[in-house]
């Protein structure tokens, strides 16, 4: 279940996504690249890293991602993950988005006060529409007087990004923002956690997600490639296979997409 933010979220908030395993079975689960840090909220969840085989906390936030994260749960669950806008983490937390890239953060180790609440009420097994429209409650609460100008600026140059599919050169960038292209490379890292070029690349490799989902088959992948503004399908595979582990086949042929950017293996 994926549920959009209010309106005056929208900038902070891309979804919520409520998920629950019945069984108590094992399940492998990636996390891969889509330009957003998150948190993801649950009360009674086993999982565990995928290479260390460490457990992850009940709760944790984590930070934009180079490429893939692998986990693995035992026995049922329940969770809401909040997808933030890429941005939002550095305001929540009140660091650099360099600091949390690729990072899993406890919520115990920050703002557990705030957040045990909610750990509490999907333990329970409360409704979680209702969760998560106390979250709503909680993070507009929580943004007041909390915006700088430069997240103004990153906003704006996110959604030139966006609407351009992620194809904007550092040239028509600076040309949008004012700014030169050091100066934005650095808001950028602190802010979102990687380069506008980066960040771009992403964006285009959703983008060809979002046809690819579409419903597609082999024959036509190269002329998909060329849409999402690849330069020949050699560099979409290396894109696809650098930031969610599998080739375009092998992500077709993968059932269950439980979200834009995660899925049972």
């Amino acid at each position: 279940m994926q549920i959009s933010p209010p309106k005056h979220l929208a900038s902070y908030i891309r979804h919520y996504i409520f998920l629950e395993n019945s069984k108590e079975d094992i399940k492998s689960l990636r996390l891969f690249t889509d330009g957003s840090s998150g948190l993801i909220l649950s009360g009674d969840m086993n999982l565990y890293s995928g290479i260390s085989k460490e457990r992850m906390p009940l709760s944790f936030f984590y930070g934009s991602l180079r490429s893939y994260k692998d986990f693995s749960s035992k026995g049922k669950f329940s969770l809401v993950a909040v997808v933030f806008q890429p941005y939002f983490l550095n305001i929540l937390l009140k660091t650099s988005a360099k600091e949390t890239r690729n990072q899993i953060i406890s919520v115990e180790d920050a703002l557990k006060s705030k957040l045990e609440v909610f750990q509490e009420k999907l333990f329970n097994k409360s409704n979680p529409l209702a969760i998560i429209n106390d979250l709503n409650i909680f993070f507009t609460h929580f943004l007041y007087e909390r915006i700088s100008t430069d997240h103004h600026l990153i906003t704006a140059a996110q959604r030139y990004l966006l609407q351009s599919k992620g194809s904007v050169s550092s040239q028509e960038l600076q040309h949008f923002t004012g700014y030169s292209e050091r100066h934005l490379e650095r808001k950028f890292e602190h802010y979102i956690g990687m380069s506008p070029k980066k960040y771009g690349n992403i964006i285009r490799l959703h983008y060809f997600l979002s046809i690819l989902n579409n419903g597609t088959d082999e024959k036509n992948m190269t002329m998909l490639s060329y849409e999402a503004g690849y330069a020949d399908q050699s560099h979409l595979i290396r894109a696809f296979k650098n930031n969610i582990g599998l080739t375009p086949k092998q992500y077709l042929n993968t059932e269950n997409k439980m979200a834009v950017n995660f899925i049972e293996l």
